[in-house]
């Protein structure tokens, strides 16, 4: 039995899709916050358990019977090592034969923030001896198209990147690589780095944009401060706020390039063009 955490959230919801095609409806778990909106998956014979990274005993009923546990990292940032590690520890009591987390892309050296919590996690991970593989996460691409139309309404994108690249893919490209590992036999003690294909500049982003809206769109770099200053103003919380630019300017860094081409040799076929990913979401 496979059992998947935050499976009603963006990345879960196109997991369990993922999985259902090579693995039974009754061989599958979703561990949910709200069962309510877990309804789709349980009409389509996927078992519904409740589980809350905040309440640390719903997870041992969660994972009660489970061969294989995809842990997806929580979204509650400043909570997640906290949540992550309820989940482990029910993971070792319950006999989990892998657990598989999704952690960020080159955590153990990445310049990004946000790393530090998925390093703290992988290493309660290692200490627990829970048989695990990690799947190290890249950008997903919506993270950046999702802003698009507040680029066409100012006429730029903005951000403090640089010209650092991003090797982003579609965050269901990332889905079918996850449910391609925790599907398989013999991934205990592997690390995947997992991103795009291609990278691009933020700067070559708003010329993808300009290209398909026929706008005149161009990026605009700021320093960290200032852009965390402008997302403020946009209505991002401040916590927020700090996370984005404090994750550009980890993108000028070189956090989020990556070549290696693991994410589609999982998958099978390339990673989702930033053409196309721009053309769905304009």
């Amino acid at each position: 039995m496979i059992v998947v955490t935050g499976a009603t959230g963006q990345l879960g919801h196109l997991v369990i899709k993922a999985l259902l095609k090579k693995v039974p409806a009754s061989g599958i778990v979703a561990a949910v916050r709200n069962v309510d909106k877990a309804k789709d998956l349980a009409a389509l014979g996927v078992q519904v358990r409740f589980a809350d990274y905040n309440q640390p005993a719903s997870w041992d009923a969660a994972l009660k019977g489970a061969d294989k546990v995809l842990l997806i990292s929580s979204s509650e940032i400043g909570q997640r090592a906290k949540q992550h590690k309820a989940v482990i520890d029910a993971a070792k009591k319950a006999g989990v034969k892998l657990l598989a987390y999704t952690s960020v892309l080159r955590a153990d050296t990445s310049p990004l923030g946000l790393a530090a919590e998925h390093r703290e996690t992988e290493a309660y991970i290692r200490a627990s001896g829970v048989p695990f593989v990690l799947l190290r996460h890249g950008w997903y691409t919506e993270n950046y198209t999702a802003g698009i139309p507040g680029a066409l309404a100012h006429g730029a994108v903005y951000g403090c990147a640089g010209n650092g690249r991003i090797s982003s893919a579609a965050r269901a490209d990332y889905a079918e690589a996850d449910v391609a590992v925790i599907a398989a036999d013999g991934q205990s003690g592997k690390v995947y780095e997992l991103a795009g294909d291609s990278a691009y500049t933020l700067a070559e982003l708003a010329a993808e944009i300009s290209r398909q809206s026929g706008k005149d769109i161009g990026y605009v770099n700021l320093l960290e401060a200032e852009y965390k200053n402008v997302l403020i103003k946009v209505g991002l919380p401040e916590p927020v706020a700090d996370l984005l630019s404090d994750s550009d300017t980890g993108v000028s860094k070189g956090g989020l390039f990556d070549d290696s081409h693991q994410l589609s040799k999982l998958i099978g076929r390339p990673t989702t063009p930033l053409a196309v990913a721009v053309k769905v979401a304009m």
